[in-house]
């Protein structure tokens, strides 16, 4: 079993660094995207370690914008976070603030849903019931097309991330979407335990 902090630990240091709603959201969708996918994936022992990292892999973006994925080793080790674990939150920085590359499949995930867990929440916001559940592939493609939507989330970091993964870009699109629906629920239980 991999080293990783407990889930209450993880999400405390993320709320240390972390007063944005909209941050925490982020945090708790992908660290739930990512559990989803250790599953899928044949990972499933390996569940919440990819949990963590999804959970945490922003840890240092609200604060330290400037310095993303280079601030965070030193927060992660507060909570004792393993060098393995390290190297994956700062991989999904690849090529924009640092140069720790996603070389494992958990990395690469990490580093291709980050950016489309925000164009799919942006996406779900426009629809009547603020939801991705009945949001189907065709609509989601749409959205990823037209640049001037959710344009700070970057198509080429998920088209490189699909890359990675050796999935087409549908596939990515598709499975990601697939899990924000079955993390939905969860994430609104989360988000109300924060605000309280």
């Amino acid at each position: 079993m991999k080293d990783f902090p407990e889930y209450e630990a993880a999400l405390a240091l993320v709320c240390k660094y972390n007063k944005e709603p909209f941050h925490i959201r982020h945090a708790l969708t992908v660290g739930c995207v990512m559990g989803y996918f250790a599953r899928m994936l044949g990972y499933g022992e390996d569940e919440q370690f990819w949990q963590a990292a999804g959970l945490l892999h922003d840890v240092d973006f609200e604060m330290w914008p400037d310095e993303h994925c280079i601030k965070a080793p030193e927060l992660l080790k507060e909570i004792g976070c393993s060098d393995e674990l390290i190297h994956a939150v700062c991989s999904h920085g690849y090529g924009t603030n640092c140069d720790v590359e996603p070389v494992h499949e958990m990395e690469k995930v990490l580093f291709a849903c980050d950016e489309l867990t925000g164009l799919i929440g942006a996406a779900a916001l426009m629809r009547p019931g603020k939801s991705c559940k009945d949001m189907e592939l065709k609509s989601l493609r749409k959205k990823f097309k037209d640049k001037k939507f959710a344009a700070g989330c970057s198509r080429d970091i998920i088209q490189n991330g699909a890359d990675r993964l050796g999935w087409t870009l549908d596939e990515l699109l598709e499975k990601t979407l697939s899990a924000m629906s079955a993390c939905e629920d969860l994430i609104e239980k989360e988000m109300e335990r924060y605000e309280k």
